[in-house]
């Protein structure tokens, strides 16, 4: 097998779901699909979750064990506090977009709120470097605003968060005391909205 096929297959391994036993957890962070007797699943583990969802349909009978979808959070609840901080910072700003992250730190077990740094903004449009984390740090919330217009996931987001595990959090209409917000969970393409605040 060539090189690169060897190590595209060790990067995203593919492994059959154990019928007689329990699946032993991945042991490092990644992905991997998981053939089951019900499906194909994609699994997802990083320092601070674990995703397990289908993504397709076994239609031949296999000899292998069920699996189920799983969310199991392994850093602490997210502070609402840090949301509304981002909120504050938005309103503070709502002709341009502003986007910042919060991130979690696995050594500590504390989260905090970092700016980006924006290469450009306007009302409509937002370019910027991730926030530059230190050790033990993992970026939890990728957050960006939409200055004046509501919060939505545009195709543009979904272009940026296709690759992606994080959650993702729109504030909208930053000109108002009441703004909106859109959350979802991006998990390499899986887009699922989720409330956090």
């Amino acid at each position: 097998m060539d090189k690169r096929d060897v190590a595209l297959q060790m990067t995203c391994p593919t492994v059959m779901v154990p019928r007689f036993s329990a699946l032993p957890p991945a042991d490092r962070a990644g992905e991997r699909f998981l053939i089951a007797a019900n499906g194909v699943f994609l699994e997802v583990t990083r320092a601070w979750a674990r995703f397990v969802r289908k993504v397709g349909e076994i239609n031949a009978p296999v000899p292998y064990g069920e699996c189920h979808e799983t969310d199991e959070w392994k850093a602490p609840e997210l502070p609402a506090s840090l949301l509304v901080e981002f909120q504050r910072l938005a309103r503070a700003t709502p002709e341009v977009e502003i986007g910042a992250g919060i991130v979690w730190n696995q050594h500590s077990n504390q989260y905090r709120l970092l700016p980006v740094e924006t290469l450009a903004a306007s009302g409509s449009h937002l370019k910027y470097r991730p926030p530059v984390l230190s050790d033990g740090d993992h970026l939890i919330v990728d957050c960006h605003s939409h200055a004046r217009f509501q919060a939505f996931f545009s195709k543009t987001d979904n272009d940026d968060d296709r690759w992606s595990v994080k959650i993702a959090y729109v504030v909208g209409n930053c000109e108002r005391a009441a703004v909106s917000t859109a959350t979802r969970l991006c998990l390499k393409g899986i887009f699922e909205n989720i409330t956090l605040d």
